[in-house]
């Protein structure tokens, strides 16, 4: 893939006015030959892969290429490629930069990662991209903006099916203390630990999902370590969930 002469559809989760979405098209606009962007109204964070499917969705065109949709992340993908592209199909989806890392188990219910899931499931080779933060007040996005465009550029010398899409996440530090790009497998990092329940008003009780989160940050070779290291991380993700040594076994166990 030659990327000046790529067409490119940006998405995110965070929404169309968020800082990362405006850090990515400053990025990525010398880099290739057209930009669009089709991203939700509002911020869709953890929404996972999922379709509005029980009420109508609506485009508002903001300016030339630029549009929002009320829905999630994959509606706006999905709409992006079927409606607003549909007679000028992008080369390349990238979705980001979120505000936050994406990184072990965060893949699952992450909706930066669900519209490059949807960009690969319509055939477009698909990259997620993630700023990581150890503080919200010191979200280092010149870190993504400066380091973007070599990730992508080698990212593209690259033959990758579109079966899989790219989750990249850029390290909490500052862009000169960058240890490099790696190439590594998910981690380990679960959310949901942390649960404040209280009562509500009526005396009903409720319960607030925490942002902390179960993680592994010592395991070599993981998105996580790498990220602690200072290191951009690079994971494949298979569209494909079907774990084939588990599913040999099941056919010796059924004959």
């Amino acid at each position: 893939m030659n990327l000046k002469q790529t067409r490119v559809l940006l998405s995110n989760d965070d929404g169309i006015s968020a800082p990362g979405l405006k850090v990515l098209e400053r990025a990525i606009k010398p880099l290739v030959k057209e930009v669009w962007v089709v991203a939700p109204e509002t911020e869709q964070s953890a929404t996972s892969h999922s379709l509005t499917l029980r009420q109508p969705l609506r485009i508002r065109k903001i300016s030339k290429r630029r549009f929002a949709v009320d829905g999630t992340p994959t509606d706006s993908v999905l709409l992006g490629l079927s409606e607003v592209m549909k007679n000028c199909r992008p080369d390349l989806v990238l979705s980001g930069i979120n505000k936050g890392g994406n990184l072990g188990e965060d893949v699952t219910y992450s909706g930066t990662v669900a519209a490059a899931m949807e960009g690969a499931l319509l055939g477009v080779r698909s990259v997620a991209l993630s700023q990581v933060y150890s503080d919200t007040r010191t979200v280092h996005w010149a870190t993504a903006e400066q380091w973007l465009p070599q990730v992508l550029k080698q990212l593209v010398k690259t033959e990758w099916p579109t079966s899989i899409l790219m989750n990249v996440n850029f390290p909490p530090v500052n862009a000169n203390a960058v240890s490099g790009i790696e190439s590594v497998r998910q981690g380990r990092r679960k959310i949901g630990g942390d649960l404040t329940p209280g009562t509500d008003p009526r005396g009903q009780r409720y319960y607030w999902i925490g942002p902390q989160r179960e993680e592994d940050r010592a395991a070599k070779g993981t998105d996580l370590e790498a990220v602690t290291r200072g290191a951009i991380a690079i994971t494949p993700l298979s569209l494909d969930l079907t774990h084939n040594p588990t599913l040999k076994t099941l056919k010796a166990a059924f004959k």
